[in-house]
Formats: C-alpha cells, structure tokens, sequence
C-alpha cells in the first residue's frame, strides 16, 4: 500500500467512526437508522470520487452503488417517519369525547 492509499483508508474510517460516536446516536432509533444511511451515503459518494479521482474503476462502481442504495434506504427512512407522524395524528384524530360517558371513544 502506498501511502496515499493508506491516508484515504484512514479518512474513511475516521469519517465512519465520527458518525457512529456523534450525539445523534442517542436519538430515537428510526432518527437514528435515518441518518446512518444519509451519511454512508455520504461515504459511497466519497469512495466513488475518489476512484474517479484515481482511475480505479472498481471503487468507483462500488462507491456509486453504495451510494445510490443508501440515499434510497434514506428516502425510505424519511418517507416512513413522516407516515408514522401522520398515522398517529389520524388516530388521535379519531378519537372523539362522549358527553354522557365523560369519556374518550373511538369512533373508526
């Protein structure tokens, strides 16, 4: 290995430990997946960039790849965290008070 190699294996892995150390690992866990897969979609693009940079084919289809599944998971990610918000909002939505009962009923 040379040591631009080296020097890049060592960003990588600092960027990677960076993520998994930060405050936000502490956040609720759907929060929490949601950003992992934003920032290792951060780290594909890197790698593919990289390899572009470098003429090295195999870390640039790897890194695009990576890339491309995790922003998609991300998406995912946020578009069912969003939908959790919305379904729990309907559902207390749903809920109506009762005069005679003086209690809360669902009504569906």
């Amino acid at each position: 290995m040379n040591l631009a190699t080296k020097i890049t294996t060592l960003a990588v892995l600092a960027s990677v430990a960076t993520a998994s150390l930060s405050p936000m690992a502490f956040a609720d866990s759907r929060q929490k997946n949601k950003n992992d897969w934003r920032n290792l979609a951060g780290i594909g693009a890197a790698v593919a960039g990289y390899g572009l940079l470098k003429g090295n084919k195999t870390a640039t289809i790897l890194g695009a790849a990576g890339a491309a599944y995790s922003a998609n998971r991300y998406e995912k990610d946020r578009h069912s965290q969003s939908e959790a918000k919305a379904n729990r909002a309907r559902y207390y939505a749903r809920q109506r008070y009762h005069r005679r009962t003086g209690r809360y009923l669902k009504h569906y």
